[in-house]
């Protein structure tokens, strides 16, 4: 490969729909228990418009045999040492879930730097920073990790009662979980760029206003988008959600 393909670190990214012209870079953060192939969709949908990057954590599918991260610094260190060599074009971030925060620290590193990036974060489905929960999902036992991991909707059950699928499943879950149950961000953290915010009406891990008080983490013009649906809304609303983040594409048709 040549080009700006060469910049991307193939273990840690997921480009299913190279876009070497594109105008921006998008790049896609997943939830908890995620994979970088959570986002095709959206690479495919929007690939005319966006360079997509789909983040892949370690201890799942091709990457099984690492063992997966249990600390959020640690996952952001390294995503922004990943990232950095593709900042030669607008970088747009997008995080669902363990994946906005995941986001939002990447972010403070590439401020960090000195450098104008990214040009626009989403966060999907989780409160902001600045608020705390004392959760402990990542300590249940395996059974009782699996049974919250079927409330939140987006996992079938026909999946998880196949062993060998539930021992591939299970350790990057409980690591992804403890990274984001015992993460705590800074209060006082505020970005310089957009932030729009994404939230399911009828998601029962996070509230509208837990959601609207990512105001808090940006200097800049912040929005708050809801739609129908829990905390995988994202699947059944993909063209709406589209088509924000479409509108925010520098490059884009819409774009602005």
């Amino acid at each position: 490969m040549s080009g700006s393909s060469t910049l991307v670190d193939s273990r840690w990214l997921r480009r299913y729909h190279p876009t070497e012209g594109a105008a921006a870079r998008l790049v896609c953060f997943p939830h908890a228990g995620g994979s970088a192939g959570y986002f095709h969709p959206v690479s495919a949908a929007l690939s005319p418009y966006a360079d997509v990057l789909c983040v892949q954590y370690p201890g799942r599918q091709d990457r099984r045999a690492e063992p997966g991260l249990t600390s959020v610094a640690e996952l952001a260190d390294r995503l922004h040492e990943v990232l950095r060599p593709c900042a030669d074009r607008p970088l747009v971030f997008f995080g669902h879930s363990m994946g906005a925060v995941l986001a939002f620290e990447v972010a403070r590193r590439f401020a960090g730097d000195g450098l104008d990036a990214p040009s626009h974060l989403f966060v999907s489905g989780r409160r902001a920073p600045s608020l705390h929960r004392d959760e402990r999902v990542h300590l249940l036992s395996d059974e009782d990790l699996l049974a919250e991991l079927l409330k939140l909707g987006g996992t079938s059950e026909e999946l998880l009662a196949d062993p060998e699928l539930r021992e591939m499943i299970l350790p990057p879950l409980r690591s992804d979980y403890t990274a984001i149950e015992t993460y705590r961000g800074g209060d006082d953290a505020v970005l310089g760029c957009p932030i729009t915010a994404l939230t399911g009406d009828a998601d029962p891990r996070v509230t509208v206003e837990e959601v609207r008080a990512w105001a808090r983490h940006t200097s800049g013009p912040f929005d708050l988008r809801e739609f129908p649906g829990g905390h995988f809304y994202l699947a059944e609303q993909l063209p709406a959600v589209l088509g924000v983040i479409t509108a925010r594409l520098p490059g884009a048709p819409s774009g602005r």
